[in-house]
């Protein structure tokens, strides 16, 4: 999955000491665009150095290696010398390139820093008191001067689930999201909801089915949503009628095994649960 980089090691301990140098890369984000070059099919996706930036504008959010890289510090973007970049080949592209794991190591890395981006971006004021928060000295957390209320960055829990029958399983498309590839039921925790709780009811609402051995497969950290995901396999119990939720899901089908269709890429916790099915069965 994405996150899998070995040999290559992600190193997320928060520093204020660590200055850049000029070899570290920078996430320039505006909305749902990141400034880089290379497509992530033809060529490889790259980020602007360090060395073209003021570094008192660069935030340190982690190191893969002995590389770390760093955000820019401005959430607006509306003196950003943007010419200068596209002299050297860079421009704003969506998010979406990221998914090309072309590398590996700088699409995990983009997944995480948008991740934190967002944290940054809608925590710069504080929540109880509504005083303007400040960088936490001795952790990742902002901390208002005026009430001392600590903001961690927001990690969602949600659940991904495989629900088989036999040597079939459902896949699903989604209605009105960018993403129209397939997919499994998932949904997030709700408040006071274990994942196995969530995973029923998801099961429920989404497709009409109840589900029962319920099977830990694996977790991801999904950067781009703020999501943590958590993927299980689950039996149907009883009726195997599907009734899709049709504000929710464009389709929603059993499928053999035989009539998967395995993506070049398994990047996410989805695609490689897909896989697994289609080349082992329900573990």
């Amino acid at each position: 999955m994405l996150q899998d980089i070995f040999p290559h090691q992600f190193k997320n301990e928060f520093t204020l000491k660590r200055s850049a140098i000029d070899t570290d890369e920078v996430f320039v984000i505006k909305g749902n665009d990141v400034l880089s070059k290379g497509d992530g099919k033809v060529s490889q996706v790259e980020l602007p150095k360090a060395k073209l930036f003021n570094k008192d504008r660069l935030i340190y959010l982690f190191k893969i290696d002995e590389k770390a890289y760093y955000l820019y510090n401005d959430f607006v973007l509306d003196n950003f010398d943007l010419e200068a970049f596209a002299k050297l080949g860079f421009a704003f592209n969506k998010k979406q390139i990221f998914r090309s794991n072309n590398p590996q190591v700088t699409c995990f890395a983009a997944f995480t820093a948008c991740h934190l981006h967002t944290w940054y971006r809608d925590n710069q004021y504080c929540g109880r008191c509504g005083q303007k928060v400040e960088f936490d000295t001795k952790e990742r957390a902002l901390k208002c001067p005026n009430c001392g209320n600590l903001i961690y960055p927001k990690i969602a829990p949600a659940v991904i689930v495989g629900i088989t029958d036999g040597d079939k399983i459902v896949v699903t498309q989604y209605k009105d999201r960018p993403y129209r590839g397939v997919a499994l039921i998932a949904g997030f925790c709700e408040i006071g909801e274990s994942y196995e709780q969530t995973a029923i009811r998801e099961a429920q609402e989404e497709v009409g089915l109840k589900i029962k051995d319920l099977k830990y497969f694996g977790s991801q950290p999904w950067g781009m949503d703020s999501n943590m995901l958590v993927g299980f396999f689950a039996k149907v119990d009883g009726d195997t009628k599907i009734t899709r939720e049709e504000d929710e899901l464009a389709v929603a089908v059993w499928k053999r095994k035989d009539e998967l269709e395995v993506a070049e890429s398994s990047i996410s916790l989805t695609k490689t649960m897909i896989k697994y099915f289609k080349e082992h069965g329900n573990i």
